[in-house]
């Protein structure tokens, strides 16, 4: 008997493009809950879905570049039309949440730019392959100003003009200016990269992990981002005791096989994306057990409706749905062949069919968090680190990237 798990891929696929309708709305849960940062959960969604279709696909199912007309079911006069109601693409949603006054894109239209919901929107950009569109370029300058504006005098940045401190917002400015072809640019002083690296360093704790500021307490989530942004940076030669740093990431593993993001907390499954990709980054992956950690999100799937949650039994969500997929993505089971611990159901009714999907599925990019075809066709930089010094062992999503192997 096969100990492989199943994969529901269809219901995945349902579920997230589902969400377009519940979250817009207004009278529903997701709709409420999600309308403040409604611009990173389209993002979750986005990329969820790219990593499991063709990007013809994706932009067929989501309405990513082109509009689509809606069958209006209205009954009431007034209401009722022969020709339907159009949609806007979320491209055009991005444009419509871009904040004129500061530069920035706001977590949804009509509200302030903050560095998050700015690299949200760019990661969408790039996925939809818009950001050599005009209408962007001639708002790119402003965007790069916004992002300017955030970095203070000792390197860190800012999330928006009320001026709350970060690391996530060191990521997500590096990583935005990365994704702009802004990061280096000498010729417009855009940032002072190496005082974002060095404030970056001085957030490193005595157990290896990395706080949201200087002092503050160790977390999954805040080492992925110091470690990415280090990575874009190719500053990760700034790092104390990797070694010791990856040990703290491991030690993260429960005994449900699942990951939490400090120490006695429960395993929750979007730190399969935050500690795997700081452990890709750093060549270290195989500290864990991928196998155990595998079969925890996989126990967190909705067998009835799609989706992925938390752990396993509670509500689905489309940010565990993203975190677990992109999980599964980085540990390699998505893509391995038949034999492996996961089985892709393809069809609703359960039947086998879907083997032949592991060798379409997208890789995930354990920097930019975007597939690795977008981050190739982008040119994005970035730098891992090599402990066997041998490039044969480099995974092949990371051979673009330049090697760092702890030598100065």
């Amino acid at each position: 008997m096969s100990s492989s798990i199943p994969f529901y891929h269809n219901l995945h696929v349902q579920y997230i493009q589902s969400l377009a309708s519940k979250i817009d709305s207004p009278t529903s849960y997701e709709g409420a809950v999600t309308e403040h940062l409604r611009m990173s959960g389209i993002y979750w969604s986005i990329t969820a879905l790219s990593l499991l279709l063709p990007a013809e696909q994706v932009d067929q199912a989501m309405n990513l570049t082109s509009c689509c007309n809606i069958e209006n079911t209205s009954t009431s006069p007034e209401n009722k039309t022969t020709e339907g109601t159009k949609n806007q693409s979320i491209v055009d949603f991005v444009h419509d949440c871009f904040d004129e006054s500061t530069g920035g894109f706001g977590g949804n239209k009509l509200q302030d730019g903050h560095i998050l919901y700015t690299l949200s929107a760019l990661q969408i950009l790039a996925i939809a392959n818009a950001l050599q569109e005009d209408r962007f370029l001639q708002i790119k300058r402003k965007v790069i100003q916004f992002i300017q504006s955030l970095q203070q005098s000792d390197g860190s940045f800012a999330g928006d003009k009320w001026g709350e401190i970060d690391t996530r917002f060191s990521y997500c400015a590096l990583s935005s200016l990365s994704l702009l072809g802004a990061l280096n640019d000498d010729s417009n002083h855009t940032v002072n990269v190496q005082k974002a690296a060095e404030y970056i360093a001085s957030c490193q704790n005595f157990d290896g992990g990395f706080g949201c500021h200087p002092g503050a307490e160790s977390h999954a989530g805040q080492i992925f981002t110091c470690v990415g942004a280090l990575s874009i940076a190719k500053r990760l030669d700034l790092l104390r005791d990797v070694d010791l740093l990856c040990w703290w990431l491991c030690e993260r593993q429960c005994d449900s096989g699942g990951l939490n993001g400090r120490p006695e907390k429960q395993a929750d499954v979007c730190y399969s994306w935050w500690i795997l990709s700081s452990l890709s980054i750093l060549g270290r992956v195989d500290w864990i057990s991928k196998k155990k950690l595998a079969s925890f999100i996989l126990k967190c799937q909705d067998e009835d409706d799609g989706g992925i949650a938390d752990r396993p039994g509670d509500m689905v969500d489309v940010f565990h749905t993203f975190f677990g997929i992109a999980g599964l993505s980085l540990l390699g089971v998505l893509h391995e062949e038949e034999g492996g611990i996961l089985k892709v159901l393809d069809v609703e009714n359960g039947e086998e069919g879907g083997e032949e999907r592991k060798a379409q599925y997208r890789r995930i990019d354990p920097v930019y968090a975007l597939p690795t075809d977008v981050v190739r066709k982008l040119q994005l930089q970035g730098q891992i680190w090599n402990p066997n010094k041998d490039s044969s062992l480099v995974d092949d999503r990371l051979r673009s990237y330049s090697i760092y192997n702890g030598d100065m």
